[in-house]
């Protein structure tokens, strides 16, 4: 299984301080954090896309190409890829160039974002989020997948003769997750194409997480990728913790009542016991987070945000540390303990995806399925 950390990129004063980093210092923290994670032995390092303050990460590729050349094992992600205010065309190129830099040390998530004024700033309709994020995505995969790609669709301009440069490493795209809240399509679209669903729950009730993995799961079955338990899925997830759970809580507490998001709402009390945000010490983390495999199923990959609210960067440091160190060797153990042998312990990596499309005779060719009645995509 694989464990890891995202970050949503906020620009927030620290509270207990007054300090204020400018975008160029706390771009310049997240890729500290980065090479930190991957020091530290984690999984997966990922970063959001926004195009408004108080986030500065507007540029994902750039900073996950930077930190292709300086990482050397962790998976380089996106939390989220704005599938729907992008142009597919540029997003096929500059993850398949991301692919090439890293080896293949990568995935990317699909999402249609938070921020609603994104859509017109970008020339889009808010309206029409749903069908942007398939007509792209469907998009995405052909000109991955095809060396040539006649297209016409409702959303941009027809391609003729078009071939998206570069290639996809070895002829195999890159995995992608369709990352969702709320969204019962965005679900079917992942299982349709039998892609990974991430839900970053960070916000809700667990039960809400398990309705929508759980139809992430029967839809995966229903279009032949596999049986129900062997989908991939992700979750997201926020700790603080500290070997004294009093510590824990009594440095967090300025943090969560001055966040951005949901700073002067909810108690600390409440939402911590109504969303899986865990304060406390390492052992309080590790039985809380150990209890997500009993809602959603075996899954593959647990990501966690640690680097907000206007926490300095010495304390997400020791955060990373205590994560590596204390909570995840712990957690994987638990995990994998029970793992029936059908069921993935990570995500595919690309020597998977390569090996599988060998296996398939579909490495580096062109295929066209039939159109799906739902979604209205092919692959």
């Amino acid at each position: 299984m694989q464990f890891g950390i995202f970050t949503v990129s906020d620009v927030t004063t620290d509270p207990t301080t007054g300090t204020t980093p400018d975008d160029t210092t706390r771009v310049k923290d997240i890729l500290t954090i980065a090479e930190h994670a991957d020091q530290a032995g984690l999984d997966v390092f990922a970063t959001g896309e926004h195009h408004n303050p108080p986030f500065v990460a507007s540029s994902p590729t750039t900073m996950l190409g930077y930190l292709a050349g300086r990482t050397k094992d962790i998976t380089l992600s996106t939390s989220t890829t704005l599938v729907t205010t992008n142009d597919p065309v540029r997003i096929a190129e500059e993850y398949a160039m991301l692919q090439v830099i890293s080896d293949g040390r990568m995935d990317l998530m699909m999402g249609r974002g938070n921020t609603g004024p994104v859509y017109p700033w970008f020339g889009q309709d808010i309206r029409q989020g749903v069908n942007l994020a398939i007509e792209n995505y469907a998009l995405i995969r052909q000109l991955w997948e095809n060396d040539v790609v006649n297209w016409q669709g409702k959303f941009r301009t027809p391609l003729q003769g078009f071939t998206s440069t570069p290639r996809p490493l070895d002829g195999v795209a890159p995995f992608v997750w369709h990352g969702s809240i709320r969204t019962p399509e965005i679900a079917e679209q992942a299982a349709y194409y039998g892609d990974g669903f991430f839900h970053n729950n960070i916000f809700w009730p667990i039960q809400h997480t398990e309705q929508m993995v759980g139809l992430y799961r029967q839809r995966f079955e229903h279009y032949g990728h596999g049986t129900a338990d062997q989908a991939i899925v992700g979750l997201g997830g926020q700790f603080f913790a500290r070997k004294n759970s009093q510590d824990a809580w009594d440095e967090f507490r300025p943090y969560f009542d001055n966040a951005p998001v949901y700073g002067h709402g909810p108690s600390m009390e409440d939402f911590t016991a109504q969303t899986p945000l865990t304060v406390g010490s390492p052992q309080q983390v590790i039985d809380r987070y150990a209890t997500m495999k009993d809602h959603v199923g075996h899954y593959q990959r647990q990501m966690f945000l640690i680097d907000h609210a206007g926490l300095p960067l010495k304390t997400v440091l020791e955060q990373i540390d205590i994560l590596a160190e204390d909570i995840v060797p712990e957690l994987r153990k638990i995990n994998e303990a029970d793992r029936p042998a059908h069921v993935p312990s990570d995500p595919p990596s690309h020597a998977d995806r390569v090996a599988a499309a060998l296996a398939a005779g579909t490495a580096g060719s062109d295929h066209v399925a039939a159109e799906d009645e739902w979604t209205g995509a092919s692959v």
